[in-house]
């Protein structure tokens, strides 16, 4: 369980307050916004209306104690920004800050921010990839160039063992998980056989797994 400071309850942020939530962390949710600070009572621990590019106010809430601070305002990047500065100010652990724009992402990492969520060029990213091939079930960018897939298996490997399509040799391509009727099976042996009820999740250079799965 982790402590995190929320700021910024958008919805954006308030869909990162259910999740948090869901995985039990404990949450301090701010907000300039009172009708936003209550929307989001049911899913955090506590809640503070406040305007966080206020020095005292933030202070108030005893940064150093947090895991950690996510700034997710998405409506006003100069207070964003500010937010960002005065956090790491008072020590915070780890600040992760919302971005718009490349700009805006340059400025906050230069300005505080530990890491940079940048929800709509990794949501166009996403979709660019997803929209190659109905066989991708879902991805995720490691780095520029190592991806991780699931896809649905491919119909000339059904009935075919991880052995006979020998994949890590040929493409460099690891078999991670299979999942099967939504659970996941991280246990995989050679001779484990695919069928089409099955998806994988593979991890490696993306060009290799386009060139293996023909996306």
């Amino acid at each position: 369980m982790k402590s995190v400071l929320l700021i910024g309850l958008g919805r954006f942020g308030k869909h990162i307050a259910r999740k948090l939530n869901e995985l039990n962390h404990q949450i301090m949710a701010v907000d300039s916004n009172e009708e936003r600070v209550n929307s989001v009572l049911p899913f955090v621990t506590n809640a503070q209306i406040g305007d966080s590019t206020n020095e005292e106010f933030l202070s108030s809430l005893g940064i150093r104690n947090f895991d950690a601070c996510i700034v997710a305002i998405g409506d006003n990047f100069q207070n964003s920004l500010e937010t960002a500065s005065l956090l790491k100010e008072l020590g915070a652990k780890k600040v992760i800050a919302r971005a718009s724009t490349g700009v805006q992402e340059k400025f906050l990492l230069r300005n505080g921010a530990d890491e940079v969520v940048y929800p709509e060029k990794q949501l166009a990213s996403w979709t660019a990839i997803r929209c190659t091939s109905d066989n991708i079930l879902d991805y995720i960018e490691l780095d520029e160039n190592y991806s991780i897939f699931e896809l649905s298996v491919p119909s000339e490997w059904i009935g075919k063992s991880i052995l006979q399509l020998d994949i890590r040799k040929k493409y460099g391509i690891s078999i991670l998980a299979i999942r099967e009727n939504g659970k996941l099976h991280m246990n995989i042996v050679p001779d484990t056989i695919l069928s089409a009820e099955k998806s994988i999740l593979v991890l490696g250079e993306q060009k290799a797994i386009q060139k293996c799965f023909r996306i």
